[in-house]
């Protein structure tokens, strides 16, 4: 027997019983639930549920009218997302001034080189400045500044937008604003962020400038989930390069931001294309996924790497047998 793994997020106020209602008006139906996770933050409350649908006793239309029509007497938000809905899969792009990291987005899509099999796409473009619409504009895409001026996000705008181009997955593509709970709850699990740092060094603003300040010899960039505690989400993947002596902030930036890219678009590719799941907070590669992806260092990186010494071994040769005593 096939499954159909559907996911089920409820977002809104916390109130008793909500659990209950969700929960039974899918048993009702013949829905199994595989997995269910649920937190409150900031009185805002999220569930998610991973159900499955295929021997469900009702049809997509009527569940997603029970469960929207459950939502309103709750007053909470009920989204169902099936797995065969659509073959492409939509990413939006959130950004603010910088250009590096979108771009490298939206060169792979134009080469159909955002996921492996091709079928993704970059339908919209949303900001928390108008910087970046000439950039949108070139690649032929709406371009929305939700901000107000001082970078401030109209959430509620950027939610509608969301919602309107039907996103699968966001990626904060140097994207300069904390999204608060309405929208990581929302989009658990489906939204990346790149960081100039190797978390969970030097989290938060100035990263760059933080490394600079520690004076380290290493420095480094991490695509990560994005969770609502700060920088703190699942580490998908990281790229390291050398901090020479004496170099300015804008030295470092220079040397990280190529690879702020890179890994950025490494953490999508990977997870469009289901190689990577999250358990108990850290990311694992699925065995039987196949994506061209680095995750550390490079090959060269770790084939430099010295191999001894070790705890317990002898350097360099045997261990005398007994008859050398």
């Amino acid at each position: 027997m096939t499954r159909e793994l559907t996911e089920i997020t409820v977002v809104g106020g916390d109130k008793t019983g909500l659990i209950a209602r969700v929960t039974s008006l899918l048993f009702e139906r013949g829905i199994n639930i595989e997995d269910l996770d649920q937190a409150v933050r900031e009185g805002v409350f999220r569930m998610t549920t991973r159900v499955d649908t295929a021997e469900m006793e009702t049809s997509r239309g009527e569940l997603r009218r029970a469960l929207a029509e459950l939502g309103r007497e709750l007053d909470v938000d009920i989204q169902v997302r099936f797995p065969s809905d659509r073959d492409a899969r939509r990413v939006a792009l959130l950004v603010t001034k910088e250009t590096h990291a979108p771009e490298a987005l939206l060169e792979a899509e134009e080469r159909g080189e955002l996921a492996d099999d091709g079928e993704a796409e970059i339908p919209v473009v949303i900001g928390n400045r108008g910087d970046l619409r000439s950039l949108a504009e070139r690649y032929d895409k709406p371009f929305y500044d939700v901000g107000d001026g001082n970078g401030n996000t109209d959430e509620g705008r950027l939610l509608d937008l969301l919602a309107e181009y039907d996103v699968d997955l966001i990626a904060l593509a140097r994207y300069m604003r904390i999204l608060s709970p309405e929208v990581v709850f929302r989009y658990e699990g489906r939204i990346i962020n790149v960081h100039p740092s190797l978390l969970p060094a030097f989290p938060g603003a100035e990263a760059y400038r933080q490394a600079k300040d520690a004076g380290v010899r290493i420095a480094g960039v991490t695509a990560h989930y994005v969770t609502t505690d700060l920088d703190q989400g699942p580490v998908i993947a990281q790229r390291a390069f050398d901090v020479p002596p004496g170099a300015e902030v804008d030295e470092i930036k220079r040397r990280g931001q190529p690879l702020e890219a890179e890994v950025l678009l490494d953490a999508v590719r990977l997870h469009l294309a289901d190689a990577i799941a999250v358990h108990r907070g850290t990311v694992h590669v699925r065995e039987d996924v196949d994506v061209d992806a680095q995750l550390g260092l490079s090959d060269a990186a770790v084939n430099a790497n010295p191999d001894e010494p070790v705890d317990g071994e002898p350097l360099g040769r045997s261990p005398p047998s007994p008859s050398d005593d």
